[in-house]
């Protein structure tokens, strides 16, 4: 495992998010615990030192996985990440009573990075409120040693992040952003690098492989690839592109299986990075993609739990991405009539409220309005 420089610290040049452990029959909150214990054993043993959990992930139960698997190592053998859970705006008045609680559900006496989670239009305002006092606690619990560094996530604009910035960047120590080869244009990250990087901020980075997107490509631009690198698989593209950016420190990898988790350490034994010629070529290819339609879901899941119907939408855009990019076809049309009936896109009321904390800022009920008119349409 290759590791990166932070400040006096040597980290892992991958860590191990826990947003996308193994699952019981797909259910998100429902955690398999001996298969996420196998793969925090295997990753720590193979000199993974980096582990990234947060309050809404897995319905609340990663922290508590985090806790469970990581408390039987020594605690200055690994370095623990977790996040204020500001992307829901009932959470603001309560960054005492969450930290307090994370501690708890960590195991843990400190966090050794803790972070604003995802700084985004919706929420940026709120943020910044000196009336809920988030800042001035987390560096209150930073002067007493229970957060040894302080940073920020980040969904939102470049113009979001740097009023952020201008409010709060000097106490800023690193900045996660959603950064890979899809988004370098689609998403405006190469943007968002260059603003944090000239602020001084080591980047962090979560999505490299777009929830997944990444690990496969048409076959058409495998072949490209394949011109230019013979032996690199798919997903490994991902991970040496990000290689190729300076300032990026740490990468984020979400990974469901021990196969996944061991082949993306296998990448990560080494420090390829792109030439100029294959980075400007891989960004081509993709873009070529991404005009072809679809919406930047990553699966991520926060939309589910502020949905009153409770339908599963990541699964859902999922289908609608699969059926307007292959312009129809049988598969969604399929995938959607096995689905018990109140979990079908027909059932969404437009309330909006999984839109206010959505990272990826998608309009999921015109999504879910169109993909029951393009089912109505279909043959299948």
């Amino acid at each position: 495992m290759i590791t990166r420089k932070f400040q006096d610290l040597e980290l892992s040049g991958m860590g191990l998010g826990m947003m996308r452990l193994p699952t019981v029959n797909g259910r998100d909150g429902e955690i398999d615990e001996a298969a996420a214990a196998e793969m925090i054993d295997y990753a720590y043993g193979n000199g993974i030192n980096y582990f990234d959990t947060a309050w809404g992930y897995h319905n609340g139960n990663s922290e508590l996985v985090a806790g469970k698997y990581l408390s039987k190592y020594p605690r200055e053998s690994f370095y623990l990440a977790t996040k204020f859970p500001g992307y829901d705006p009932s959470n603001m008045p309560k960054v005492k009573e969450i930290f307090e609680k994370q501690l708890e559900k960590c195991q843990t006496p400190h966090f050794d990075f803790y972070l604003f989670h995802n700084v985004y239009e919706g929420n940026v305002d709120d943020y910044l409120d000196p009336k809920f006092g988030i800042l001035d606690y987390l560096l209150e619990q930073k002067k007493n040693g229970r957060i040894k560094h302080l940073g920020f996530s980040a969904h939102g604009s470049v113009e979001v992040i740097q009023r952020f910035l201008d409010a709060y960047g000097q106490h800023m120590e690193f900045c996660q952003l959603q950064l890979n080869y899809m988004d370098w244009h689609f998403q405006g990250a190469k943007e968002k690098v260059e603003l944090v990087t000239k602020a001084g901020i080591p980047v962090w980075v979560m999505e490299p492989l777009r929830g997944g997107k990444l690990a496969k490509a048409t076959d058409e631009m495998t072949a490209e690839l394949k011109k230019l690198r013979p032996n690199e698989t798919v997903p490994a593209w991902a991970f040496r592109f990000l290689q190729s950016i300076p300032g990026v420190t740490m990468v984020l990898s979400g990974m469901s299986s021990m196969e996944q988790l061991k082949a993306n350490m296998e990448t990560w034994k080494t420090d390829a990075p792109l030439s100029a010629a294959e980075f400007d070529k891989l960004v081509e290819l993709m873009d070529e993609e991404v005009k072809r339609g679809g919406l930047p879901c990553t699966a991520c899941h926060y939309c589910t739990s502020h949905c009153p119907q409770e339908l599963p939408i990541p699964e859902l855009i999922a289908l609608y991405n699969e059926h307007k990019i292959t312009g129809g076809g049988f598969l969604a049309p399929m995938a959607v009539g096995s689905m018990p009936a109140e979990k079908r896109p027909g059932n969404c009321v437009g309330c909006r409220s999984c839109e206010q904390v959505c990272p990826q800022q998608i309009k999921i009920s015109e999504a879910m309005s169109d993909f029951v008119e393009m089912l109505s349409k279909s043959p299948f």
